[in-house]
């Protein structure tokens, strides 16, 4: 699965560069896929519906299947015991996809973008957190990779096409 995440202060606009990004890359005719990373414990299926009750009573994957979506939930103690395997065992769902945008998520492995804003955050986790590949924001900013503006999606959508296609990120931007 080629992951890229986007990760950045709260509110500093990931999930509207995220947005933004799939139908970029769609309008280029890339399928793309997501993942949202949250911190936070939350229930993802409905409880007292039918497929809560099966995970309740044991059951080590549920899956929900209607006409228009499908789901499919599975406790991270089934995965492995580390972020990148969870990744890793949900890269057949996103097969199809050549692009798979991941809001958040610091601590993998993966390669990351980061949305800055001055106004929110003293310094970028670009200084701290290993990783992260380039820097969208359009505020100044010095660091020795590439930046790109906020305001103009296109470099940023070139350089995401590109890196995609096995365009080292120094090649571009």
């Amino acid at each position: 699965m080629n992951r890229l995440h986007v990760i950045g202060g709260k509110n500093h606009g990931k999930t509207t560069l995220i947005v933004e990004l799939i139908g970029a890359l769609r309008e280029r005719g890339l399928r793309v896929g997501t993942i949202k990373h949250t911190h936070h414990r939350h229930e993802l299926d409905t409880p007292g519906k039918d497929s809560h009750r099966h995970r309740l009573a044991g059951s080590s994957i549920v899956g929900v299947l209607s006409r228009e979506l499908a789901a499919v939930y599975v406790p991270t103690t089934e995965l492995g015991s580390q972020p990148d395997d969870w990744y890793a065992a949900m890269a057949p769902a996103f097969a199809g996809c050549p692009i798979v945008l991941v809001e958040g998520d610091t601590e993998t492995a993966a390669p990351k973008i980061e949305v800055w804003r001055a106004a929110g955050q003293s310094q970028p986790h670009a200084i701290r957190i290993p990783n992260v590949l380039a820097m969208v924001t359009d505020d100044p900013i010095e660091l020795d990779l590439p930046v790109f503006p906020r305001s103009d999606l296109a470099p940023l959508v070139d350089w995401i096409v590109a890196r995609s296609r096995g365009a080292t990120p120094s090649a571009i931007g």
